[in-house]
């Protein structure tokens, strides 16, 4: 990817080009169109010609506004995942992370795709941008350093990820249904071997539910109580320090 390029369509002010008439196209509206093709058929399926031809234009009409694939799956990207919840509810600061990481969610489950166009290097919008900084502002007044901040940021988005990765994978049912019941059906004859993998199986199939997702913030916001040596009694509001 340009990253140049990708900086300008994604943090410039312009509409589109500059010379000539009244731009026919913005870039949301661009965005917008590949966020539907993309949201209907997959990633693989935008391209410039058929986003182009979606939209009435030419290939070559839309290079005047886009550079290139690379440069409008960012705009996409940025454009689907939204901005934060302004307001993360009341409660000590993991709290309110517990609810940024909850927020996160339904973006990667309205458009599976994201997941792939916000891995690896990239020039990071506006948007995901704001959504960084809701969560880091969070940390602000604990003793974690900037790495550590950014350490808790990463493992909070990845667990999300995880867990919309997972719904990914089986569209039309729930993941953790359907793999517990592949596990069961490959145990159900070869259980002796794997006695730990059974029981939790036998326990899991008496009414518990697949709560990955909370459990796992839990855990993950435990810990980090433990190390800054807060809880929701003695937690202060970040945004007043």
């Amino acid at each position: 990817m340009d990253l140049t390029g990708s900086l300008d369509l994604l943090w410039g002010d312009r509409p589109g080009p500059r010379r000539g008439p009244k731009p026919a196209l913005t870039h949301e509206v661009i965005a917008r169109t590949g966020i539907a093709v993309a949201d209907a058929e997959g990633l693989a399926a935008v391209s410039m010609q058929r986003v182009a031809s979606e939209l009435g234009f030419t290939k070559m009409s839309l290079y005047r506004y886009v550079p290139g694939k690379a440069e409008l799956v960012a705009l996409m990207a940025d454009l689907a995942m939204g901005t934060p919840p302004a307001d993360l509810g009341g409660g000590d600061r993991c709290a309110r992370l517990r609810a940024w990481a909850l927020a996160l969610l339904p973006g990667f489950l309205r458009h599976p795709w994201v997941l792939e166009a916000t891995t690896g290097p990239r020039v990071v919008g506006p948007n995901e941008l704001a959504w960084m900084e809701a969560a880091l502002a969070l940390l602000h007044g604990t003793d974690l350093g900037g790495a550590a901040r950014m350490d808790v940021l990463a493992v909070l988005a990845g667990h999300v990820r995880g867990i919309a990765q997972q719904a990914a994978t089986a569209p039309g049912g729930d993941a953790g249904t359907r793999l517990g019941a592949i596990l069961a059906e490959v145990v159900r004859e070869r259980g002796d071997r794997y006695p730990a993998v059974r029981a939790a199986l036998a326990e899991a199939a008496e009414g518990g539910e697949d709560e990955a997702l909370g459990f796992g913030l839990d855990l993950i916001l435990a810990g980090l109580r433990a190390r800054i040596g807060e809880d929701a009694r003695s937690d202060p509001d970040p945004t007043q320090s």
